[in-house]
Formats: structure tokens, C-alpha cells, sequence
């Protein structure tokens, strides 16, 4: 099994993403993150999924996709040429005797602190998602009290775009 990160645009209507999850169920794919919105043409979105599959099971679940009716294009975005990013929010405690500590993860992470009180810090870190896993390990000493992360956002490098393949 590897990971792998699909791009789909679809038309920019009611009902396409159900349209479009609902298929990864019907054929028992866990999807990993998903992340969706509206594109550089509003009568588009583009969806990014991330999921775990062998090389056939990906074919299939391609090949399904593109059948679908309110699917423009769908890519399977590689590893080597892409830029991956994922935002996370994280509110951890924060105490007088671990304040410097934190703060100094947030400095090195290049995250920012959004909110703060006397018992709790709420940062904000944007990056490769191997980043945003790093920063949560850091943190699970200092009592992580909530968190949520977007999922996987991707571009591929260069001029290439999606549409223009």
C-alpha cells in the first residue's frame, strides 16, 4: 500500500462532492485528507484527496472517477513534482513552567501564536504535512487540549497546471 494525491476539478455545483465521496466508499477506499474549494474559474472547485492503495485498486478508482459526469479532470499528482501544504490549529496548555518552551517550538516551526490566555496557547503552523506531524509530537507533552488540521492542499511545480495537460 502507498500514498498517493489526487487533484479533481469538478463543476462548482450542489451535490458533486457527495457525488464524488460517495464513490470512494462504494468501492471501500479510506480516504486520508480531503480538502475542497473553488478555483481560479468559480464554475470550478478543485478537490485534493490524499488515500493509501496499491497500483491497480488507483487505476480502477481513476478510471471511476473519470466516468463520473461533473468531473473535468482528475490527476494523480506525483510525489517528486508537487508542493504539498496543510494548515493546522492547535491549542495546547500553557503554563508558567512550559510557556518558554512552547513559544521556542513555535519560533523554530515558524508558526504563530493566534490566541492567549493564561492557561491555554492557540498556534497556527502551515507546511509539508511531515512538519505539522513533527510540531504535534513536540506538543504532546505540554497537554495538547484540542487540534484540526485542513488536510492536504497540492500544486504541481513549475508551469505545469492541471487543466493544461
Amino acid at each position: 500500500m502507498s500514498k498517493f494525491v489526487i487533484a479533481v476539478y469538478v463543476d462548482n455545483k450542489f451535490g458533486v462532492l457527495t457525488r464524488v465521496t460517495s464513490m470512494f466508499t462504494r468501492r471501500g477506499f479510506n480516504i486520508d485528507t480531503l480538502t475542497v474549494g473553488e478555483t481560479e474559474s468559480p464554475e470550478y472547485s478543485r478537490i485534493t484527496i490524499s488515500l493509501s492503495g496499491d497500483g491497480y485498486a488507483r487505476e480502477q478508482l481513476m478510471n471511476q472517477m473519470r466516468k463520473l459526469f461533473n468531473v473535468k479532470k482528475v490527476e494523480v499528482l506525483e510525489e517528486s513534482e508537487i508542493i504539498k501544504r496543510e494548515l493546522m490549529m492547535i491549542k495546547v496548555k500553557n503554563t508558567p513552567e512550559t510557556r518558554a518552551d512552547i513559544l521556542s517550538a513555535v519560533e523554530v516551526y515558524r508558526a504563530k501564536v493566534i490566541d492567549y490566555t493564561t492557561g491555554e496557547l492557540c498556534v497556527e503552523i502551515t507546511g509539508d504535512p511531515n512538519k505539522i506531524d513533527a510540531f504535534v509530537k513536540l506538543m504532546i507533552p505540554f497537554g495538547i487540549l484540542e487540534m484540526c488540521r485542513t488536510g492536504i492542499v497540492a500544486l504541481e511545480r513549475g508551469s505545469n497546471t492541471l487543466l493544461n495537460k
